[in-house]
């Protein structure tokens, strides 16, 4: 299978680089894909933090319902990440952050993201994100908006997704109860456009946060100050 990226990382508790490779994930990466994906879960103090994919949902993937990538030291996987194309039903995203009829239909997820604990510290998450985009893109998809679900206080997660320049447009209930913020990309927009009005807002002060993004605000990055979390929501 093709190399779509190289690089070097340092796996914890050794001081030489290693080398590392990307590539595309087929249905014959599923057993392994799985076996990581439950190492990193069980790795989890809070294991709400991760909603995980079933077997059945990653074959759905990987048989040409979305695109994942996988980074390899060696033969061995240890980080991936996924995009899905989803079916159009009432817990779509979409709908969560006010899209209805056709807008739907153009509409992929990015799904679970994950790195093995011993390789974390190598900006895995973030080239992946950047690597995946670049392969997304060269699909000549019809895709206009990138959505996903991270729950409150999964710092990896919120800094993955701000960092790639991703917004909370929603604040909900999913996958039957949990609070999860709903980020979106409008791909049209690569840059959004600057914001009048930005309000910072606690991160544990869930009714404030859903009482600004009803009133058009949208979260636009994170912050740690006076020891509490806070998230900005700002408006155009």
């Amino acid at each position: 299978m093709m190399h779509i990226f190289e690089g070097t990382l340092r796996k914890q508790g050794e001081n030489a680089g290693r080398p590392f490779y990307i590539r595309r994930l087929t249905i014959e990466d599923l057993r392994s894909v799985l076996t990581v994906q439950k190492q990193v879960f069980m790795q989890l103090e809070n294991k709400k933090m991760l909603q995980t994919l079933s077997e059945e949902e990653f074959a759905y993937i990987l048989s040409g319902q979305g695109l994942m990538l996988g980074a390899y030291d060696g033969n061995d996987l240890i980080a991936f990440r996924a995009l899905l194309v989803p079916p159009v039903d009432e817990e779509h995203l979409g709908i969560d952050i006010g899209l209805s009829g056709s807008e739907l239909a153009k509409v992929i997820y990015q799904e679970i993201s994950v790195v093995l604990p011993a390789y974390r510290g190598n900006r895995l998450q973030k080239i992946l994100a950047g690597v995946i985009m670049e392969e997304l893109g060269k699909e000549g998809h019809s895709f206009r908006y990138i959505c996903c679900t991270v729950a409150p206080f999964n710092m990896p997660s919120l800094k993955d997704k701000f960092a790639q320049g991703m917004q909370i447009a929603a604040l909900t209930e999913k996958y039957g109860g949990l609070t999860r913020y709903v980020f979106v990309k409008d791909l049209y927009e690569p840059v959004p456009p600057a914001c009048r009005e930005v309000t910072p807002i606690p991160m544990n002060d869930f009714s404030a946060q859903k009482e600004k993004l009803a009133a058009g605000f949208r979260g636009i990055k994170m912050e740690e100050k006076e020891n509490r979390l806070w998230i900005h929501y700002g408006r155009k």
